[in-house]
């Protein structure tokens, strides 16, 4: 529920400033805006309010129609709809979702958007995309400025890192230290995994002990990825339906390497049971070695309702024990954590301006990136609707979680709606730009029938990502 609730907020906030950016600049160059509608309102609306005879007007749970208000077609009618989703801009003489070339007069009118030149028309076109990217890189401002900044160098990472299988495959060795990536020294661990699995850099100079290793990863490994990760997540969602007090675990290609030190052993667990104790460090089980956290966890994984011997060292002394694995492969302890060095950065607000707008560059430069990925099979698997974007959000209430991906959906919307797909910002920012170089408009006719393709593109592609969460919800 409270990530229903942080979701139906952030994307009403991102679509009101979304269509108040295309708002803004019509009514700069003198256009009427119709309606302005935070959801959508089919039939009726909850709520409508509009200027005229001197006062406000207001009424609740009313028919979207009102013959009495569209008498005064010079003053904007504000109001929320109640399809919860979305939400839209009505600008005059303009052929959109909102109105189709029988809505417009014959003559175009000095008010209407057909009326203004393309540079104008391109601008307000534009001022949703650019609110929305704006709006992203501020609030990226004011996080840094109130809650400053907090990193974890890669250098930091003292006992080396953890390798998945499949970077495994790659040539890498557990422990080894990631020096550059295409000569490039990442900063932390989330920037050497964008680089190698999303962005597809190929160049990787690590450090093994005392020896300085260059390897040269797959052309296909963010495919490989992805497809593996999308079989862990259908047999990890499994589990979970089995058993509704399974935590959902992720597979991560590479993370610091954790030792499985005992920092608190649960009564009435496994563990209890075979008297370990607070301290040991536990390297093998079922006589596999396993002195990594993780790789002692996909070792219990393999062994569900099973006794198997747990090998751990207690004061310097190696010493093993039996105990028996539950269903959910846990044995009731907690882990004692490393303790890295994390580097906090405070900043002024002037000193939080070029940090945000950097970090928000930096995130749509990725994004950008890895977009490639949504074109192979194993990137559209993984597309997701409100479910996965839903899922984004923590399922505890945290205002700088909230505002943190608030602020990275804006930027994809800004993103997404610059895409040339007709019914989007980009489809018609494509057209005015042709309409620029040419200097031919497009008729209203061609521009209504490009937004009925684009409208039923953009059905199919909602249809396909909704679908997604559904089969993983329920597969």
């Amino acid at each position: 529920m409270i990530q229903a609730i942080q979701l139906i907020l952030a994307l009403s906030f991102l679509v009101v400033i979304h269509e108040f950016g295309h708002f803004l600049f019509a009514r700069l160059f003198g256009v009427r805006v119709e309606k302005f509608y935070m959801f959508f309102n089919p039939k009726f609306s909850l709520f409508r309010a509009k200027k005229f005879d001197g006062k406000w007007h207001v009424k609740f749970f009313v028919k979207s129609d009102d013959e009495e208000w569209e008498k005064y077609p010079d003053n904007t009618e504000w109001g929320i709809g109640w399809v919860p989703f979305g939400g839209y801009c009505a600008i005059a003489g303009m052929v959109d979702e909102t109105h189709s070339t029988e809505d417009l007069s014959s003559a175009p009118q000095e008010w209407e958007f057909r009326s203004k030149p393309a540079w104008q028309r391109l601008l307000i076109i534009m001022g949703g995309i650019l609110v929305n990217f704006v709006g992203g890189l501020l609030i990226f401002i004011l996080l840094m400025w109130h809650y400053g900044s907090d990193t974890l160098p890669l250098r930091n990472i003292t006992s080396g890192l953890y390798y998945s299988e499949i970077m495994e495959q790659e040539g890498f060795r557990q422990r080894d230290n990631i020096l550059t990536i295409d000569g490039e020294e990442p900063a932390q661990l989330a920037d050497a995994i964008n680089a190698i699995i999303l962005e597809g850099k190929r160049d990787v100079v690590v450090l093994r002990g005392e020896d300085t290793i260059r390897l040269t990863m797959s052309a296909d490994l963010g495919e490989r990825y992805l497809a593996l990760h999308n079989d862990f997540d259908k047999q990890e969602r499994a589990r979970a339906r089995a058993d509704k007090n399974y935590q959902r675990q992720s597979l991560l290609p590479i993370t610091a390497w954790v030792p499985f030190v005992i920092d608190s052993v649960m009564p009435d667990n496994a563990a209890w049971y075979a008297g370990l104790q607070k301290g040991d460090s536990i390297v093998s089980i079922a006589d596999v070695e396993t002195p990594c956290y993780f790789q002692a966890t996909q070792e219990l994984n393999r062994h569900p309702c099973d006794s198997v011997n747990i090998g751990f060292y207690r004061n310097g002394e190696q010493q093993t024990a039996r105990l028996f694995i539950g269903d959910q492969c846990k044995i009731g302890v907690a882990i004692r954590m490393p303790q890295y060095e994390y580097e906090h950065t405070d900043y002024t607000f002037l000193e939080a301006i070029p940090a945000g707008i950097q970090h928000g560059w930096d995130f749509l430069v990725m994004y950008v990136k890895q977009f490639r990925l949504v074109f192979t099979k194993e990137g559209a698997q993984s597309v997701g609707g409100f479910g996965a974007i839903g899922n984004m959000f923590p399922d505890a209430w945290n205002w700088r979680g909230f505002w943190y991906i608030t602020a990275t959906l804006s930027i994809i919307l800004a993103f997404m709606n610059f895409l040339p797909i007709p019914a989007l910002d980009g489809g018609y920012i494509l057209f005015l730009l042709v309409e620029i170089v040419t200097r031919r408009k497009p008729s209203d006719k061609f521009l209504e029938k490009a937004n009925e393709v684009g409208f039923w593109l953009l059905l199919a592609l909602l249809i396909f990502a909704n679908g997604n969460d559904l089969l993983r919800f329920f597969f």
